[in-house]
């Protein structure tokens, strides 16, 4: 008798068609739950560490414009590319970045003084971005200008830092 009974015990235990405990449901349903969890974080960590380099926003490459619409001797702020589009005298193109090289604060261009100025320290740059009133340590950085097609075109992707102007830093169509 007690032998037909462990029998009957263990195949119990073996039957498939046995129905699955409160605890075993709730281990699996949070096993389950979790493992979605880790996988959502891993995904989403993975699109946050991509480079976000979009064409035509800042850290990609910007369309200025044609080149025919910057006259020369002008300097045109791009709010959205976080820089200024100087057109020198001799017709060549510089993109210079509007962050003052000593403490980073917005440089802004003021016409009728035909300078750069950064407000925090009273820092000032001429049309080129050389320093003209320190404590600013050395010229404003500058992006990569290329003329494609007539139109000018400003990597912001690529920030080069420089200790003064030289005329080689400019772009010609």
């Amino acid at each position: 008798m007690e032998q037909k009974q462990s029998t009957r015990r263990s195949a119990k235990k073996n039957d498939p068609s046995r129905n699955v405990s409160r605890r075993d449901f709730l281990k699996i349903g949070i096993s389950a739950m979790s493992a979605l969890a880790l996988l959502e974080m891993g995904g989403a960590s993975l699109l946050f560490m991509q480079p976000r380099s979009l064409e035509g926003a800042f850290g990609g490459l910007l369309n200025a414009g044609p080149v025919n619409s910057f006259r020369p001797g002008s300097v045109v702020e791009f709010t959205n590319g976080r820089f200024f589009l100087v057109r020198s005298h001799d017709e060549g193109f510089l993109a210079v970045y509007q962050r003052c090289t000593h403490l980073g604060c917005a440089v802004t261009w003021e016409a009728d003084q035909n300078h750069f100025f950064c407000p925090c320290h009273a820092s000032s740059f001429d049309i080129h971005g050389d320093v003209e009133n320190p404590p600013a340590p050395r010229a404003l950085d500058t992006f990569p200008v290329t003329i494609v097609d007539g139109q000018v075109m400003v990597n912001t992707g690529q920030r080069q830092s420089r200790d003064d102007y030289s005329p080689e830093q400019l772009a010609y169509a």
